[in-house]
């Protein structure tokens, strides 16, 4: 009978990298020598070569505990008889980019992609934590199709005020607005600041990063406990180990990322997307990671998902929670176990083992932060997908953490005509505007915004604070975060800026919203609309040469998933080949 170490030297005679370092000539010559220029030898290079790729930088708070966690990663691949190499990639941090990270996603993918192709890797890890680094990490690994798994870094800590929970950066916004309002004293406002984000790690609420590390368990491309390990916990030390092990075993294996992503693995990801309360950009984000595969998710589906699936997990800001309880509670096994009857429990994972398996022995819901599939939070999932003359080719709305009293509202529109338009005036004293009217916002989309930046959650202006209004209904075509709340409509496609019916709403319009009718309409006449379409100009572009032009001439509608048109698709790398010298 075959040994293991057996079966490991015949699949390692099949790696990439051993056409690269055991290449003869010069070519071969060149590889090896300057390998050990490195301290290597020929041991080390006759074995698994791991690439981690690490999106650290010192520009992105999210990232800030990656030098330990490679190093966690790399004791679980050498453990495995694997040799670790880190390279660079692209490092998105929300905060700090302008104009949106958004806008540099496919860039991020792109580097990706191109480094995974271009190098000597039998395989590769994935270091990824804040919103963008995610999708864009899985979107190249796709296209490029070497084994791959996904390590997050992991959210923070709970931070803590007078007695509150809070959570960035739900309390930003929340408290933020109570301080304009003059309910908030300055100084309690400056302590929060200094307290509210108080250890490494992605935001602890279920915003745009939490969803995402989430939904890489249901989507089976990591290990169980990727979602909700905190960053600063020991237990994310070990599962980089773990994960470091595990990658080694994927690539003498040749288990590629088109082996474990499919539609039933995309089907499972929006459940559960759904049943987190997750954030609407993780419908951009599915939607671009997709269409890698060739796979084309239409809003439709994500509405009927929805539709059919509770929402299990009560998370801010669509409940009362944050990460760190639903890490305390049995992390996302739990949810993916109550789910198991509306999933597709058979979808292969990295672990080797089906979802259903993985998640077997997951704990009982506690009926607080996580809830059994009879006994739900919410019967229905927390998005849901609008269309109308409005938005002909769909909205999302979060309704989970939208006002009751605003889910069927018609208002007059107050328009605003960029993000530059919005701050002008939207605080101003004189500002025609009523608790019952309809704040739109137009050229915020992947054209218009550019990039479609996170402003789709329009503040309510000062005046309206004051009389003690906290919510109104808010229309555009830009994203918002997913730590954001209120009855906010976004994505709207097509965008404005490529013509899409936003572009034709003026001051005055009757703005008609139904979200249990899934309706988002315009009460304009279409003779009217006829009339101001035939006199509509294109907005003048942002840039006019550089990964702007590129941007702007090659991305695609926020139904699409926003990734550029020449990327959809994959080209699965082959074995190293050099040219004989």
């Amino acid at each position: 009978m075959e040994t293991q170490q057996g079966r490991h030297n015949r699949a390692d005679a099949m790696l990439r990298s051993r056409t690269f370092f055991q290449e003869t000539g010069v070519s071969g010559f060149l590889h090896r020598a300057f390998i050990k220029s490195m301290g290597y030898d020929d041991l080390d290079v006759d074995r698994p070569v791991i690439g981690i790729c690490n999106t650290w930088s010192e520009l992105n708070n999210c990232h800030g505990n990656f030098p330990e966690l490679i190093k966690a990663v790399r004791r679980g691949v050498l453990q495995a008889g694997g040799l670790p190499l880190e390279f660079p990639t692209i490092s998105l941090g929300e905060i700090f980019l302008n104009p949106t990270s958004m806008f540099l996603r496919n860039l991020a993918a792109m580097d990706t992609e191109e480094m995974i192709r271009s190098q000597p890797l039998d395989g590769v890890v994935l270091l990824v934590n804040c919103d963008k680094t995610i999708p864009a990490a899985i979107m190249g690994a796709l296209s490029a199709d070497l084994p791959s798994i996904v390590l997050s870094g992991g959210p923070m800590l709970n931070g803590h005020f007078k007695g509150q929970t809070l959570g960035a950066c739900s309390d930003c916004r929340r408290l933020t607005a109570e301080y304009q309002a003059g309910t908030l004293s300055a100084e309690d406002y400056a302590a929060v600041e200094d307290g509210i984000v108080r250890s490494q790690g992605h935001c602890m609420v279920m915003g745009t990063a939490s969803t995402m590390n989430c939904m890489c368990e249901a989507l089976g491309i990591s290990l169980p406990g990727n979602g909700a390990t905190p960053a600063v916990d020991s237990r994310r030390l070990r599962l980089g180990v773990a994960a470091g092990r595990r990658i080694v075993e994927l690539a003498r294996t040749e288990v590629r990322p088109s082996d474990i992503l499919s539609r039933a693995s995309f089907e499972n990801a929006i459940t559960l997307l759904c049943s987190l309360g997750g954030s609407t950009n993780a419908v951009v984000h599915l939607c671009a990671i997709a269409r890698r595969m060739g796979l084309a998710l239409d809003l439709e589906l994500f509405d009927s998902i929805s539709r059919r699936t509770p929402m299990l997990t009560s998370l801010r800001p669509s409940g009362d929670y944050q990460m760190e309880e639903l890490f305390e509670a049995g992390g996302v096994s739990v949810i993916l176990r109550q789910l198991l009857p509306l999933l597709h429990g058979d979808a292969l994972t990295v672990t080797g083992r089906t979802l259903g398996e993985n998640v077997a022995d997951a704990p009982e819901p506690d009926g607080v932060v996580t809830a059994r599939l009879d006994q739900p939070f919410q019967p229905e999932g927390g998005l849901a997908v609008l269309k109308g003359n409005l938005a002909p080719k769909g909205a999302v709305i979060k309704h989970s953490a939208a006002s009751p009293a605003l889910m069927q509202h018609t208002g007059r529109a107050l328009v605003f005509r960029d993000y530059n338009d919005l701050q002008r005036r939207i605080h101003a004293p004189d500002l025609d505007v009523g608790p019952h009217d309809v704040l739109v916002l137009q050229n915020s989309g992947p054209v218009g915004g550019p990039g479609m930046p996170e402003i789709g959650n329009l503040p309510i202006p000062h005046k309206l604070l004051q009389q003690g209004v906290r919510d109104m209904v808010r229309i555009s075509d830009a994203r918002m975060s997913g730590t954001a709340f209120g009855t906010i409509v976004l994505h709207v496609s097509p965008e404005s800026a490529v013509g899409g019916p936003l572009a034709l709403v003026v001051d005055g319009d009757l703005v008609e919203l139904d979200v249990s009718g899934r309706r988002l309409e315009l009460k304009v006449p279409e003779s009217e609309l006829a009339r101001r379409r035939a006199s509509w100009t294109v907005p003048k572009p942002d840039f006019d040469r550089g990964y702007g032009q590129l941007f702007l001439e090659h991305v695609t509608q926020a139904d699409e998933g926003c990734d550029f048109d020449f990327l959809h698709g994959r080209t699965p790398v082959k074995a190293v080949e050099q040219p004989k010298l």
